[in-house]
């Protein structure tokens, strides 16, 4: 289905803004202003279906509608079907709400101490410092309140969640996310991480960001000698398709990972986009050659409008026995479901485990072949040693 993994074969270059100078096309700025962001910039660089027309004119009531012009190179134009179109360009799909839909399909709201922390885990947080994404994805899990087109009104109180963090000794792990983290300046991000990395018991931070993905250009030299000062700051990125993997992202990650650091991804199982096995290995094979770990792949999240992006959960636990044997471990992601209304991640596995009986495990292989394992056997007590 794809060529070779090779990174010579990823996609690199300016597409349709072949006529921008470098200098400008490289400064991530120059991305964010000249992002496309109505129907009317849409439609003079490709031709909407109706449904996509419509979904562009509803998109201004659920979630903005932002493609930076470097990810909308990654779009085929002429295919309705194209994996990277349907993630980002708005689909009037998008206003039928079906039951169990919900605008807070993890309880977010309800774990919320504070404006901007969500603690849910014992020993962590997840940190909210911004509502605003350099390109939005369709399927957002927070498109309540990212781009404010619901009229949410965040407004992230940065010094209110630094004090929660920082009174609370149980928290040692502090996951940044927004929005995305990384649209922050150089300074804010220099100053939250080192506020951060001043409280004694928080031992690890965390990012995610799609920013790598959507924009490279904000991985600036700057940056990354940022995350190396405060280091080490880990960080999960999101790809959910092999186009997305091109020579820009794997320049960004190869600059975040020298800085000192480690690289996560986190993919969402779609249907039409990914919900298939050789996908999958392709993507995760082009992860790996980044220095990107496969880290985590989500059920789609219950997001009202969300129906025509949820694949079977049958679909994963497919993906993840088509790699498990057949891929590197380090290649196989864990399938997750984020519980509706605050759950918290529940792993979802292939039934390797036949039974557990009298001692014995029976298994079966990624080649469905069977095999026991004795477990808990004990050995009977060695015969007593007479003294000479």
């Amino acid at each position: 289905m794809f060529p070779i993994d090779q990174r010579k074969n990823w996609y690199s270059g300016q597409g349709r803004w072949s006529d921008v100078p470098a200098e400008q096309w490289n400064d991530w700025t120059w991305q964010l202003r000249n992002r496309i962001t109505t129907l009317v910039q849409l439609e003079e660089l490709m031709t909407l279906t109706p449904d996509e027309k419509a979904g562009c004119l509803f998109a201004a009531h659920k979630l903005a509608l932002a493609i930076t012009p470097y990810f909308f190179n990654l779009i085929d134009t002429k295919d309705p079907h194209c994996p990277i179109r349907k993630q980002v360009i708005p689909n009037i799909k998008e206003s039928v709400v079906a039951p169990g839909e919900s605008g807070d399909p993890v309880g977010e709201e309800g774990t919320m101490p504070v404006p901007g922390i969500v603690h849910r885990y014992p020993d962590r947080v997840l940190f909210l410092v911004t509502d605003r994404c350099a390109s939005y994805c369709r399927y957002c899990t927070r498109s309540r309140m990212v781009s404010n087109a619901q009229s949410y009104d965040f407004h992230p109180e940065l010094e209110q969640g630094i004090k929660y963090i920082e009174t609370h000794p149980e928290i040692r792990d502090v996951l940044i996310s927004g929005g995305d983290p990384l649209l922050l300046s150089d300074a804010k991000i220099d100053a939250l991480l080192g506020r951060l990395r001043a409280i004694p018991h928080v031992e690890f931070i965390r990012m995610g960001s799609r920013i790598p993905v959507f924009l490279p250009q904000r991985i600036t030299p700057a940056l990354a000698e940022i995350f190396r000062k405060h280091g080490p700051i880990w960080m999960s990125i999101h790809t959910n398709h092999p186009k997305e993997i091109t020579q820009e992202l794997a320049a960004a990650c190869e600059r975040l990972s020298f800085a000192g650091v480690p690289l996560g991804n986190q993919s969402v199982l779609l249907s039409g986009i990914n919900d298939d096995p050789e996908v999958m290995k392709s993507l995760v094979h082009r992860l790996l050659m980044m220095r990107v770990r496969p880290y985590y792949l989500y059920a789609c999240d219950l997001i009202e409008g969300s129906t025509h992006f949820r694949a079977p959960i049958q679909k994963g636990i497919e993906i993840i026995k088509a790699l498990r044997g057949h891929t590197t471990g380090y290649g196989v992601p864990q399938l997750v479901i984020d519980g509706p209304g605050g759950g918290g991640k529940i792993p979802v596995n292939p039934e390797y485990v036949q039974s557990i009986h009298d001692g014995i495990v029976e298994l079966r292989n990624f080649e469905d072949r069977p095999y026991v394992y004795p477990s808990g056997v004990r050995l009977p007590d060695p015969a007593p040693r007479l003294l000479d």
